[in-house]
């Protein structure tokens, strides 16, 4: 069976494919400040949980709508929460740079969503559903010196993932530990897709290929 994956990250393709699942990857065209903006005007302040979700479930519905084969799309979007406040990817260097110093010994929790849409017609078990959920991890930060988050930015990294860094990535030496699923933080919770995949009748190596790697 086909996992479309609604996602340009690849730490979230490379998850998948280390544990022997291979999906299509195909982008979504979703631009998303409008749809977190027309969110936010139409049902007030929103969660930092939910703004992860809600994205998520964006990309997911765009790009499924383009699906004629069976498959199950699945969408993800991660946000990382600080006192309550949604930080995504930052805008440049500079934004990478204070939001490091900022977050540098704290600790905040990494949203990641997660939408599902079964495209897959009635002989092969479609169940045409469309639902989610978010996974939330805790994240603690080390304590990295101005001139080492200076040289991380500088790698291009942080500019290109939510929260201005990774796990599995250059800036794994910058995080003392997680508590909850270190793949949400990663940017897709394996656990969780899972339990997803489950409730509609989808076992989990019914999308395992066996060549993790």
């Amino acid at each position: 069976m086909t996992i479309v994956l609604a996602s340009a990250s690849p730490a979230r393709a490379s998850l998948l494919r280390q544990v022997g699942v291979a999906p299509d990857v195909r982008v979504s065209d979703v631009d998303e400040p409008a749809v977190e903006a027309d969110a936010r005007a139409r049902f007030g302040d929103l969660e930092p949980a939910d703004v992860a979700l809600l994205l998520a479930r964006a990309k997911c519905e765009d790009v499924a709508a383009h699906v004629e084969e069976d498959a199950v799309v699945l969408g993800c979007d991660s946000v990382l929460e600080i006192d309550g406040e949604i930080h995504g990817k930052p805008a440049d260097a500079a934004e990478a740079v204070e939001r490091w110093r900022t977050m540098r010994g704290r600790e905040g929790v990494l949203h990641t969503g997660h939408w599902i849409v079964d495209e897959r017609g009635d002989d092969a078990g479609g169940t045409g559903a469309t639902f989610g959920a978010t996974s939330s991890t805790t994240v603690h930060f080390a304590e990295p010196t101005d001139a080492e988050i200076d040289a991380y930015v500088a790698t291009g990294e942080p500019l290109r993932v939510a929260g201005a860094f990774t796990l599995d990535g250059l800036g794994a030496p910058f995080v003392r530990g997680v508590e909850g699923d270190p793949s949400t933080v990663v940017g897709l919770s394996l656990p969780l897709l899972r339990e997803l995949l489950a409730e509609i009748g989808v076992g989990w190596f019914d999308v395992v290929t066996g060549d993790a790697g």
